[in-house]
């Protein structure tokens, strides 16, 4: 009696020893192509957690990996019933990734080669394993992300808003309050909304605890989006009447409590108590996760077509699987050279920037006389530059100070553009920024954006201009200066490039000082810039 050849089902105890091989080798695959980008980008990863390391803000890096690593092989059940196919598909974005890193690492911007970095790492899976697999392990793979130390770009805003929220509720409660700029002054003592204050940590933590627990519960990605949004602005309203009541504490109390480091501790604790009850509240929608089961074949059979019946002859073919793992290795070679590109791209780039000594002289300004800046006048505070010009000139009754910071061989820790150059610092309490906006002046006769602010200090208020100015171009934008950097170094013309501030005493004719100052003194000062070495000593 003949044998139907397509029985329905057959006793199988779970995946086929074939599956189980073809992910093993898809996995040593991964493994390796993993270790191959951190041996190429270690400088990056190392600096990223070097940032973990000593930034409370970021902290919650060293956990990132880890619970993602939990997430994924929470769903190891679903991801036995796929198979790891590697996928072309992924290099070109691999390339982009690569490319946007050596940008970054050119430009020293920390966001963009830190955030390239850990997408070639999240790449390295649909490349390597197959874009179904890479979907299912979607939510795990986009959770790295919060390794990266990004949001600092956040700080002047979130501060700003701080202390409109303070000083408007603490003159609600009937408190007279002076205010210029982030200081602020109350009867009972002055308050300043400094970095500490921002509620950059508490919108940080909230945000990757907030995405994970919505992730965790629900199952609608309506109610993950909600959760997710409140989960941003429920810290920014919570650091604003934390600020609020730590003010009000220390003005009630005779600044006998909430002050020093008391309200850094107070701000965690009330901080806890708003993130519990966030939680608490959300967990009121949870939802059940769904079941994997209508994923997989039936427990305790074999589905249609899975291998032949017993006493059947064994049947010698090509099944889908061999055939996937068959183009792995060019998928691996290639995605191996991609990988290996861009740092050696870095290296040729290095090659042509210039890393002599700089030295800035003094600098002849028809119609003004030079002379050294004055004992305790107003500096910019710049990080690391490698050579500074901080000069006074005169002409009549008009005084200009003239501070130049020259850049050269920049890099993570020497660089022009960063969060920590700035006018004034926010902890500075001998200047305060009273007001800084784009504004328009003439230099070298066009009208360009500068940066325009007031600073008060002990002496009066200063009117401030500010540019950057690199390999000869000049601009006020912040990104801009960072492209251009990074172009500059890529097509070998070197990363020199300079800020440059020009001040005078506030009034009604200090913006026309600064403009004439500017048009008598620019010509020699751009020489200057473009021949350092050359300088008059």
């Amino acid at each position: 009696m003949k044998r139907d050849a397509l029985p329905i089902a057959l006793p199988a105890a779970g995946p086929t020893d074939e599956a189980a091989a073809r992910w093993r080798h898809a996995l040593v695959l991964l493994g390796a192509t993993l270790a191959w980008i951190l041996a190429w980008y270690w400088d990056t990863a190392t600096a990223m957690a070097g940032i973990w390391a000593r930034s409370e803000t970021f902290a919650h890096g060293f956990i990132v990996a880890p619970i993602s690593l939990w997430l994924i092989w929470r769903m190891r059940a679903t991801l036995r019933m796929l198979t790891p196919r590697p996928s072309w598909v992924a290099v070109p974005a691999l390339a982009l990734a690569g490319f946007a890193w050596l940008v970054g690492d050119v430009g020293a911007v920390n966001a963009v080669s830190q955030g390239s970095f850990v997408t070639l790492v999240v790449l390295a899976v649909p490349a390597i394993l197959g874009i179904e697999v890479a979907r299912a392990m979607m939510f795990p793979l986009l959770f790295l992300f919060f390794c990266v130390p990004l949001g600092e770009f956040l700080l002047p805003l979130l501060m700003e808003r701080t202390a409109d929220f303070t000083v408007l509720a603490v003159r609600a409660s009937g408190v007279p309050v002076y205010r210029e700029g982030l200081q602020f002054v109350i009867p009972s003592g002055r308050w300043s909304v400094v970095e500490a204050c921002s509620g950059i940590r508490y919108l940080i933590a909230s945000l990757m605890a907030g995405t994970l627990f919505a992730y965790l519960s629900y199952r609608s990605p309506w109610r993950r989006l909600a959760f997710v949004a409140v989960a941003i602005v429920l810290p920014i309203v919570a650091n604003w009447f934390r600020a609020y009541m730590i003010v009000m504490l220390g003005h009630l109390s005779g600044n006998k409590i909430a002050a020093g480091v008391d309200h850094l501790i107070y701000g965690w604790v009330f901080f806890g108590l708003v993130m519990l009850l966030m939680f608490w509240v959300g967990a009121k929608w949870r939802e059940d996760p769904d079941g994997v089961a209508a994923a997989a074949p039936a427990s305790g059979s074999r589905a249609i077509g899975t291998g032949p019946a017993r006493g059947d002859a064994p049947v010698r073919c090509h099944t889908p699987g061999r055939v996937a793992m068959a183009k792995a290795w060019p998928v691996f070679a290639v995605v191996l050279a991609v990988i290996a590109l861009w740092p050696l791209a870095r290296l040729a780039a290095d090659m042509g920037t210039a890393h002599a000594a700089v030295s800035l002289g003094a600098f002849e300004v028809p119609g003004w006389t030079a002379g050294p800046a004055p004992e305790g006048a107003w500096t910019p505070h710049v990080e690391n530059p490698s050579a500074v010009r901080h000069v006074a000139l005169r002409k009549g009754d008009a005084e200009v100070g003239v501070y130049v910071a020259y850049y050269r061989g920049q890099d993570f820790e020497h660089k022009l553009v960063s969060s920590n150059n700035v006018l004034v610092r926010s902890s500075d309490y001998a200047w305060t920024r009273l007001a800084e906006a784009p504004a328009n002046a003439v230099i070298d006769g066009t009208t360009r954006t500068i940066v325009s602010a007031r600073i008060r200090g002990a002496e009066g208020v200063l009117l401030a201009w500010k540019w950057y100015w690199i390999g000869g171009s000049l601009t006020a934008n912040d990104a801009w200066a960072k492209a251009a950097i990074a172009w500059s170094k890529l097509t070998g013309r070197g990363d020199d490039s300079a800020l440059v501030v020009v001040y005078t005493a506030d009034g009604d004719a200090a913006a026309a000082t600064l403009q004439s100052f500017v048009h008598d003194a620019w010509p020699s000062m751009a020489a200057m810039l473009m021949n350092p070495e050359k300088a008059e000593k």
